[in-house]
């Protein structure tokens, strides 16, 4: 669905991204990880269009879109979410979700179906779908939940979800977890899935991507990326358990 070659990405002098490259498979939920400044999010960016690669080549589905805005690379099936949820504090739950549904796709709906639309996503990920309902009244758990709804109400065919566990308690983790398997399952969305949380993402995803100071140093299964002496002495520290 998805296959990246050579991105790279430089800001001055730094080398955020270099020459990586991999590939998401249709219908699965990719880990992508690494350390804090490995260039996962740099990443996201490239791919979603909020900032130009320097080199390399990014399609979507058989089409080069790098150099493609952002809104145009959303129109052809991918959304993002991001690690600081920023919701219109102005608009109600509902409508934030209804303006993703009515300007996210490549084709406009209709201001009675978005709001239709946006109700279905809310009941998905568990929000309040009263249309009188603020984000103000949210914690941490609930504005990464609005956060994913914002996303999935495009309509898209991939998701790159950066860190939706992020400020979670355990049991809020768990439950996020599921929910992203449910997506792939009820949605039929593939996922690439960064996020820091190991021991949960290990057992969510179906193949690993490793980042370390711009560069891939590992890909695979959970288990064979999480004995890698490379990854463990990178990131991980010590081999994750799998119960």
């Amino acid at each position: 669905m998805l296959t990246v070659s050579g991105l790279t990405k430089r800001f001055g002098g730094f080398t955020a991204l270099n020459a990586v490259s991999f590939e998401v498979r249709e219908g699965e939920i990719l880990g992508l990880i690494g350390p804090n400044g490995s260039g996962k999010t740099t990443a996201f960016n490239c791919v979603s269009g909020a900032l130009p690669r320097t080199a390399g080549s990014i399609r979507f589905r058989g089409e080069e879109i790098a150099g493609l805005t952002p809104d145009a690379i959303c129109h052809r099936g991918i959304a993002r979410t991001f690690q600081i949820p920023r919701p219109f504090r102005k608009l109600s739950i509902l409508e934030n979700v209804a303006v993703a549904a009515h300007y996210g796709s490549a084709r406009r709906t209709a201001e009675e179906q978005a709001r239709h639309r946006a109700r279905e996503i809310l009941a998905l990920v568990g929000l309040a779908t009263d249309a009188s309902a603020s984000p103000a009244l949210l914690g941490a758990g609930g504005l990464k939940k609005l956060e994913l709804a914002r996303a999935l109400a495009t309509g898209p065919k991939l998701l790159l979800a950066d860190e939706s566990l992020g400020g979670l308690d355990p049991s809020e983790m768990a439950s996020a977890a599921e929910m992203l398997k449910r997506i792939r399952a009820e949605l039929g969305i593939t996922i690439v899935w960064v996020e820091h949380i190991m021991a949960t993402l290990m057992r969510v995803v179906d193949r690993v991507v490793v980042l370390d100071h711009g560069e891939k140093i590992a890909e695979g299964r959970p288990l064979e990326v999480a004995e890698d002496p490379h990854v463990v002495e990178a990131y991980l520290g010590e081999k994750i358990v799998f119960t």
